[in-house]
């Protein structure tokens, strides 16, 4: 294992033409932008790199553009957005194959208000109840803060009547800058799956994001690809998966894993180790989204 630690970024601007990089532990915490972040993005523009910004936030791409331009991430920094919501809505629109056999249009929604509107304008209808539910469409917990616990009681009765989960993030937790960790929809599929219930994820690091993101990158070499992300299991397991070269930005979930402070870099051995574990291993590690 040879994980190649850099200071930031820059070195990956001589080497890639096309920069997929994930949102939440690299751009911002939720609330805000890493300082670093509108720097390292205005840089890579000014070399003329392709930006993707590939998301599991559980909702459609537009809108989080319009909560990153909230926050001082303007649309011209970057190319695109694809977010697992996006995902999840294609799917769910094109009625594709992905999805359990015979699915009907009738769901129970396990998420927070903002999410809700994920299937507005398609042919499903959300209910109160989950006795003529067809399936549940999970976005995460009504809280962030919320313990997995808490949603027992509803996965177990869910379960007893066989309705399989959609779940449109994959995260099981993400950090903020305060070092605060918030539970999301991976964390509650993966509960259900331990009960038996049946889970089909979107995004990251499930094949279909990946699949529609190349189709927008058409014919570029993958060579010429780097996916920059905070999370193993997800940002850098699922570019693996597709034969690119990865980034780990150790600030976020891997510096709580890690036990470090944001910006600090763990030593070559403590970090080898910690993939060597995991079982992953990203071509290159940085501290922070810094330049």
């Amino acid at each position: 294992m040879n994980i190649r630690l850099l200071e930031g970024i820059s070195p990956l601007a001589e080497m890639y033409d096309v920069f997929i990089l994930d949102i939440w532990g690299v751009l911002m915490d939720g609330l805000q932008p890493y300082p670093s972040a509108p720097t390292c993005l205005k840089k890579l523009r000014e070399q003329n790199k392709k930006i993707i910004l590939l998301s599991n936030a559980p909702r459609q791409a537009h809108l989080v553009g319009e909560k990153l331009e909230s926050i001082g991430i303007a649309n011209s920094l970057y190319d695109h957005i694809l977010s697992s919501g996006e995902a999840t809505r294609l799917a769910l629109s094109s009625r594709s194959d992905k999805l359990p056999e015979g699915l009907g249009n009738t769901y129970f929604y396990i998420g927070p208000d903002r999410d809700n509107g994920l299937l507005d304008g398609l042919d499903y209808q959300r209910l109160g109840g989950l006795e003529k539910a067809s399936f549940i469409l999970n976005t995460g917990p009504k809280d962030g803060s919320d313990s997995p616990e808490m949603y027992d009681e509803l996965l177990a009765r869910s379960h007893s009547l066989g309705l399989p989960m959609i779940c449109a993030n994959p995260d099981r937790v993400v950090v903020r800058q305060t070092g605060e960790r918030l539970l999301c929809a991976g964390a509650l599929a993966d509960r259900y799956e331990k009960l038996g219930g049946h889970v089909v994820y979107f995004g990251k690091p499930h094949k279909e994001i990946y699949s529609i993101l190349f189709d927008q990158l058409a014919e570029c070499p993958k060579q010429n690809i780097v996916a920059v992300g905070d999370t193993l299991g997800t940002d850098i397991q699922g570019a693996h998966y597709f034969g690119l070269d990865t980034t780990l930005v150790v600030g976020g979930v891997t510096a709580t894993e890690l036990g470090v402070s944001g910006g600090q870099m763990p030593s070559s051995c403590r970090l080898e180790r910690h993939c060597s574990q995991a079982g992953i291993t990203p071509t290159y590690a940085v501290p922070m989204f810094v330049w």
